[in-house]
């Protein structure tokens, strides 16, 4: 199985092109999808091919654990984003905004601009 965080034509073209020349078959590809938009986040392509099952090498499976324990996995950096999209999302109903606030927020500035109140015009003579 081969994990593509970055999800285009090119990225599924290469790693297809790059596995079957090493002589494994496609077996199937499956998405990951955001509620948020339509394009997929992960892809998790699945090759198989003939032949004696892999040995089991217990210390090249400790290897990548401490690697994915010290630098995480894509998975994980995944549930944590979409994690802190829907807490960002519910924030707003636990103390309103101001839609000026709101369109800020959603611009994806850091603070919005502060509000000009009691600003008066005098009349032209």
């Amino acid at each position: 199985m081969v994990e593509l965080s970055t999800v285009d034509e090119g990225a599924l073209e290469r790693t297809l092109n790059e596995w079957t020349a090493k002589g494994w078959n496609l077996d199937g590809i499956q998405f990951a999808m955001r509620e948020s938009s339509k394009r997929p986040a992960m892809a998790f392509i699945l090759f198989t091919r003939e032949g004696p099952p892999a040995e089991h090498d217990e210390d090249a499976a400790r290897g990548r654990l401490l690697r994915m324990s010290e630098t995480g996995s894509p998975t994980a950096a995944l549930a944590s984003e979409y994690a802190q999209t829907q807490a960002e999302w519910a924030a707003p109903h636990i103390s309103p905004l101001s839609a000026h606030e709101r369109l800020a927020r959603l611009a994806g500035l850091d603070e919005p601009e502060p509000r000009e109140e009691g600003l008066t015009l005098e009349p032209e003579e």
